[in-house]
């Protein structure tokens, strides 16, 4: 499917765009969420550091779902049919804290708290910016670097959990190549 070309100003507004969006619901959900359980402290423990792990929040949301950007209206009228539908996802990271429509399995959590490190070392804004423009140069989601990055991880923690990675090396790895 064909993604339309957008000219650079549009891209950086849509990023911009796509920054608050983020900090907002960010603020929104934050106060609700919880620290992860002992559980799921142990089980992600080998992989995260401590601080993010303390740092990140969670809520399962309950008869309700995340919403969609504001400026999707704006990008359907010049062309674009394969937003990322934010009520549908099973879970949507918002820096530090997740927001999911489903109970937390494991993998779920990892592939999240892999997103909440891309946000530690890149910052919102950054994280924004690269996510719209590997959208829009991938042609959709699983071209998006950032998200292969967490689907690649992840893998590799439900192949071999016998044997810890750092996932923050990883991504400051892919952030040195320049592979986002």
């Amino acid at each position: 499917m064909a993604i339309p070309a957008l000219p650079p100003a549009l891209v950086s507004l849509v990023s911009r765009l796509a920054a608050h969006y983020i900090s907002n619901r960010r603020a929104r959900y934050f106060p609700a969420a919880e620290h992860l359980s002992d559980r799921q402290m142990t089980a992600m423990a080998g992989y995260f550091s401590k601080p993010l792990l303390n740092d990140t929040r969670l809520l399962v949301l309950v008869d309700r779902r995340v919403g969609n950007p504001a400026f999707y209206s704006m990008l359907r009228t010049i062309g674009f049919t394969n937003l990322l539908d934010q009520s549908t996802m099973a879970a949507i990271t918002f820096s530090d804290t997740v927001v999911a429509h489903v109970p937390f399995t494991d993998e779920l959590l990892f592939h999240e708290l892999v997103h909440v490190e891309q946000y530690r070392q890149l910052g919102i804004r950054r994280f924004a910016d690269l996510y719209v423009r590997g959208f829009l140069n991938g042609g959709g989601y699983d071209a998006i670097p950032l998200e292969r990055n967490a689907y690649l991880m992840g893998d590799r923690y439900e192949q071999d959990r016998d044997t810890p990675f750092s996932v923050a090396e990883v991504v400051a790895a892919w952030i040195s190549e320049g592979r986002f």
